[in-house]
């Protein structure tokens, strides 16, 4: 045991100057929980295996401190001075900390973080997002539902040409959104440059159609940071303010390439890609962090948007309770994590504003989705102020995809408890018998008939896309990869 990282009870560490976080923890050898807290302190912040005789007065004030136990969980709680943290905001650099080395230590068996705090002093050094979805929804005119989605399949293999036709078709169907898959890239069947004029042209010939505005994502990921700048500034050039998104692969391409984005185009939709996260979120895997951590350090980083899962009801891993926590983590202001409660405020959270901001949350989802929703159609103004502020941490939005297709919606917008997300539906949309169009008109009478509450049999009986994808849905086993959610989590215990 390193007895000076152990710090038991101490209530300093609520003072502000502490990043809080909690792991579950279990070691090899029957080695005491206290002992291997204190070795997982060190290493995640001043100290090595052992005591060094080189750390100064200095270095021993900004020491990690433990200072929970819980045997019963096995769940050690860990306070983390932020000044050792980058002082440039990064991101990159605090999971080097908490989630670096640590997830190798040998006597270690489980090593998982599931949650963290942040203090507003802290959150005043970090970016937040820049762009948030009330944006979006102000360009695309869309207060009422779902910003509806899609990702254009197959993933890889068509040309500019036919990427951007299905894209028209998807828009001209009732869509709001397309995104590129994310391996999509420079492909020599489908050069860069050429697939982002072809969907500007796709995107004008539908909004001409439709009346309406229209967005897509594109995946500026690459190489090196240089090619994503020119990558991204190519798709400004060609695109309209508003009516592009530039995706990063979070994961793949790394948190530097997020933060890199952000803060080169602070106009734009930051879309984070969380391919690879399964590796380590999943609740199976006893090394690795929550998804509710990666959320929370999106939102810090500035991420406009991140994929939060389906909640068990589709074809990706996860259960209603992770996938629903995160979501609401990063959509509101207050919000109730596994272990922490969580207040994206840069200023103190006893300030008068920030209490009125907190209540006027609560009192909208206390209404409830459904109510949001109809009251929105109605032109009641049901949005909080626009949280791009200096005293307040923008919103994340939720990006939703993995299996879902029009017959799972309304599932899906019950478990979640909220209209405030993105869906991008694959082959839920592009494999509806009547095609693409037929496919993204499905989804909004889907929604339709959720917002009113009427069955969707009832209300396919007078919407023939609908009709036609329950019946293909439902005979094509949209249950093979569903989670049992028959205990189905309370949303409430996310607010």
């Amino acid at each position: 045991m390193q007895k000076q990282y152990l710090y038991i009870d101490d209530q300093e560490v609520f003072n502000g100057h502490y990043m809080l976080a909690v792991f579950k923890l279990r070691t090899y050898n029957n080695i005491p929980l206290d002992d291997a807290a204190t070795e997982l302190a060190a290493e995640s912040s001043t100290g090595s295996n052992l005591k060094v005789a080189t750390a100064t007065l200095y270095s021993q004030n900004i020491d990690a401190r433990v200072y929970k136990v819980d045997e019963d969980n096995g769940l050690v709680y860990i306070a983390y001075p932020w000044t050792i943290f980058d002082s440039d905001g990064n991101v990159q650099n605090i999971l080097t900390f908490i989630a670096g080395n640590v997830f190798g230590m040998s006597e270690f068996k489980e090593c998982k973080l599931l949650d963290v705090w942040f203090p507003s002093q802290m959150l005043d050094q970090y970016d937040g997002p820049s762009v948030t979805l009330d944006d979006m929804r102000e360009y695309l005119k869309n207060y009422d539902k779902p910003v509806l989605g899609t990702i254009i399949k197959p993933k890889i293999g068509l040309t500019s040409t036919e990427y951007a036709e299905i894209c028209y078709d998807y828009w001209a169907g009732g869509g709001d959104f397309v995104k590129n898959d994310e391996p999509q890239a420079n492909q020599s069947f489908s050069p860069y440059e050429k697939m982002v004029v072809s969907v500007k042209e796709a995107m004008d010939r539908a909004e001409d159609y439709t009346g309406k505005t229209k967005i897509h994502s594109f995946n500026v990921s690459a190489a090196d940071f240089d090619t994503m700048i020119k990558r991204a500034d190519f798709v400004a050039s060609v695109m309209k303010p508003g009516s592009y998104a530039f995706l990063v692969d979070g994961i793949t391409a790394g948190w530097t390439a997020v933060q890199t984005i952000r803060r080169h185009y602070p106009h734009a939709f930051i879309h984070f890609h969380r391919a690879g996260h399964g590796a380590f979120t999943r609740a199976e895997n006893p090394i690795g962090y929550s998804v509710l951590v990666l959320s929370k350090f999106a939102r810090l980083a500035g991420a406009s948007g991140i994929h939060t899962g389906t909640a068990g009801i589709g074809k990706m891993a996860g259960d209603a309770k992770d996938d629903i926590t995160a979501a609401h983590a990063i959509l509101r202001l207050k919000s109730k994590g596994h272990h922490f409660d969580q207040i994206w405020s840069e200023v103190p959270v006893n300030d008068f504003d920030i209490v009125a901001e907190i209540k006027k949350e609560e009192d909208m989802w206390a209404q409830g989705a459904r109510a949001i929703s109809n009251s929105r159609s109605n032109g009641l103004d049901t949005f909080l102020e626009k949280r791009t502020s200096w005293r307040i941490i923008g919103k994340t939005a939720p990006i939703i995809s993995g299996g879902l297709n029009p017959v799972l919606l309304p599932q899906f917008l019950d478990t979640v408890g909220t209209i405030d997300f993105i869906t991008t539906m694959g082959g839920g949309v592009h494999s509806h018998p009547m095609g693409t169009k037929a496919g993204a008109t499905a989804v909004l009478q889907a929604y339709e008939a959720w917002k009113q509450d009427v069955s969707l049999e009832e209300y396919a009986k007078d919407h023939e896309e609908l009709k036609v994808a329950a019946e293909f849905y439902n005979k094509n086993g949209i249950q093979a990869h569903r989670v049992d959610n028959s205990a189905v989590y309370n949303v409430e215990d996310a607010v």
